[in-house]
C-alpha cells in the first residue's frame, strides 16, 4: 500500500515556527559577520530585518516568536558584554519594544493580506468550479451523465463522491466505491429527504421541485483544501438536481411535441385518405347508378364509357388501398419478400398499358427494352413500386407532355427510369421526396394525395434489394427523372 505522506495542521504549524527560527538564524549569521568586520555592535536593523520578514512570510504567532528569539540573541551574542543578558540601559527596552511592535504590527497587516488573499483564491476557486459544473451540466444531455458529472465535480474539491439513484451509483474518483453502510442508508427512502450522514460520510438528496432524483454522499480526503467550503458541495448538488429536472422536462416536451406531430399527421393522412377514397367511390357510384337506372336508354358507346370509369376507379382505389397495406407492413416489418427472377420489360409494359389510360392528353410510353431484363424480386411489388412513380408523374405533367418510362440494365443492375416533362424539384427537395408525407412546397399547391406513393417505392424496392433515387433532367428542360435500381438476375 501507498504510504500518505500528506501534511496535517499541527505540523504546517510547527513548520513555520521553525522556519521564523531559521529567519533568526540568518540574521545572526549576517549581524556576526557585519561585527566582525566594521567592529560595530549598532546591529538592531539586522534582527528587525529578519522579524519583518518572519512577520511578512509567516504570519503573527511566528513573528512573535522570531521578535523574542531576535531579541535574546542580540542582547547576549552581541551587545556588550556579550554573552550575558542585560537590560540596564533604555536602549534595551527600545529594542525590544520596537522588536514587538514591528512583529505585531507587520505580523497583523501580513496576516489580513493573505486571509484576504486566501479568501479572493478561495472565491475564485468556487466560481470556476460552479461555472465548469453549469457548463458540464447544461451539455449533459441525459440525466445520468449530469450525476456522473456532479460525481467529478465533487471529486476535483478534494473529496470522494458516490451519487445514487434507484439501485445505481456513478463515483469519483475512479475506483471508488461505497461501502457496505453507505449503499445500505442510500437504499433508505428517508435518506431521500434531508440531509444525514453515515460515519465519514455526508448525504444530500438530489431534489427538484419536490421530485426525488437521487443521492448525493461524500466524505473529505487529504487532498482537501483548508478554505474549501462544505457549502460549495451543496451548491453543486443544488445545480445538479436542476439540471437533472431539466432534463426531463426537455425530454417530457419532446415527447409532447413529437405527439403533437403525430396527431397532426394522422389529421393530414385522414383528411387525405378521405378525399382520395371518395373520389374513386364517387366515380364508382355515379356511373354504376347510371348505368343501373338508364342503362336501357345510353347506346354501347356511353355504355362502355361508364364501365370504363367503373374499371379505371376501382384500380385506382384498389392501389391506394394496396399501398397503405403495404406502408402498414413496411412500419411494421412484417413485409416478407421471397425474390425471383422476373422479367422487367413486361413489368413495365403492364404499368404503361394500364395508368396509359388515365394519362389524358399526356403521352405515356415505354422506351426500348430487351429480353434480358431480369431483375430479382417481386414482380407484383415491383410493379406497384413502379406504378406509383408513374402516376406521380402522371399528376404533375402537363396536358400534352412527354412521360418515357425506359428500362436498362447497369453495373449488373435493372434500372428503370420515369422521366416527366413536370415543374420538377428544388435540388434542395430531391432528398426529400421519398419522405413519408413530405410533398414538395414548389409542387404541393392544388395537388391532392397524401405523400405517400414515393415513400412506399422507396421502401419496396429497398426491400427486394434496391435502392431509388431522383434528379433533375439533363437536358436543362422542366421536369423530374427517378430511377429505381432492383438487383439483375441471370436471363
Amino acid at each position: 500500500m501507498a504510504r500518505d505522506w500528506t501534511i496535517g495542521p499541527r505540523a504546517r504549524g510547527a513548520l513555520r515556527y521553525l522556519a521564523a527560527f531559521g529567519m533568526v538564524a540568518v540574521s545572526t549569521a549576517v549581524a556576526e559577520v557585519i561585527y566582525r568586520v566594521f567592529d560595530t555592535d549598532r546591529l538592531s536593523m539586522v534582527f528587525l530585518a529578519g522579524v519583518l520578514v518572519a512577520a511578512v512570510t509567516l504570519g503573527p504567532g511566528p513573528a512573535y516568536f522570531a521578535a523574542a528569539v531576535a531579541f535574546l540573541v542580540y542582547d547576549i551574542y552581541l551587545v556588550e558584554p556579550r554573552f550575558q543578558f542585560t537590560m540596564t540601559s533604555a536602549e534595551d527596552f527600545l529594542v525590544l519594544l520596537v522588536f514587538l511592535a514591528v512583529a505585531v504590527l507587520t505580523g497583523g497587516l501580513a496576516g489580513r493580506l493573505r486571509e484576504a488573499q486566501r479568501r479572493a483564491e478561495a472565491r475564485a476557486r468556487t466560481s470556476g468550479a460552479l461555472f465548469r459544473a453549469s457548463e458540464e451540466f447544461s451539455a449533459s444531455g441525459h440525466e445520468d451523465a449530469v450525476r456522473q458529472a456532479l460525481a467529478h465535480r465533487i471529486a476535483e474539491t478534494g473529496r470522494e463522491a458516490v451519487v445514487f439513484e434507484n439501485g445505481r451509483w456513478w463515483s469519483a474518483p475512479a475506483g471508488v466505491e461505497p461501502p457496505g453502510p453507505l449503499a445500505a442508508a442510500a437504499a433508505d427512502p428517508l435518506a431521500q429527504v434531508a440531509p444525514g450522514q453515515v460515519d465519514a460520510w455526508r448525504l444530500r438528496p438530489l431534489r427538484a421541485d419536490g421530485q426525488a432524483l437521487g443521492l448525493a454522499a461524500w466524505r473529505s480526503t487529504g487532498r482537501l483544501h483548508a478554505d474549501d467550503d462544505e457549502r460549495l458541495v451543496d451548491v453543486l448538488v443544488d445545480m445538479a438536481g436542476a439540471a437533472i429536472a431539466r432534463s426531463r422536462l426537455s425530454g417530457a416536451r419532446a415527447e409532447i411535441q413529437a405527439r403533437e406531430r403525430t396527431d397532426q399527421l394522422r389529421h393530414a393522412l385522414l383528411s387525405s385518405i378521405s378525399h382520395d377514397l371518395r373520389t374513386p367511390l364517387a366515380a364508382i357510384l355515379a356511373s354504376a347508378s347510371s348505368l343501373r337506372e338508364f342503362g336501357d336508354r345510353f347506346d354501347a358507346a356511353v355504355r362502355d364509357d361508364l364501365t370504363l370509369t367503373i374499371q379505371e376507379e376501382a384500380e385506382r382505389l384498389n392501389l391506394f388501398v394496396g399501398n397503405l397495406l403495404n406502408m402498414t407492413k413496411l412500419e411494421a416489418g412484417a413485409l416478407s419478400i421471397e425474390p425471383v427472377s422476373f422479367g422487367m420489360s413486361e413489368v413495365v409494359g403492364r404499368v404503361v398499358q394500364r395508368l396509359g389510360k388515365r394519362a389524358g392528353d399526356r403521352e405515356l410510353v415505354a422506351g426500348a427494352g430487351g429480353d434480358d431484363l431480369a431483375a430479382l424480386g417481386d414482380p407484383i411489388l415491383a410493379e406497384q413500386a413502379l406504378a406509383n412513380v408513374v402516376e406521380n408523374a402522371v399528376r404533375f405533367s402537363p396536358n400534352g407532355a412527354r412521360i418515357e418510362v425506359c428500362a436498362r440494365r447497369a453495373d449488373g443492375q435493372v434500372v428503370v427510369e420515369v422521366q416527366d416533362e413536370g415543374p420538377g424539384v428544388p435540388d434542395a427537395d430531391l432528398a426529400r421526396i421519398f419522405d413519408k408525407f413530405y410533398r414538395s412546397p414548389a409542387t404541393a399547391a392544388g395537388q391532392q394525395g397524401t405523400g405517400l406513393g414515393l415513400s412506399i417505392t422507396r421502401g419496396l424496392v429497398e426491400a427486394m434489394g434496391g435502392a431509388v433515387e431522383a434528379r433533375a433532367r439533363g437536358d436543362g428542360r422542366p421536369g423530374l427523372v427517378v430511377a429505381l435500381r432492383f438487383p439483375g438476375a441471370r436471363p
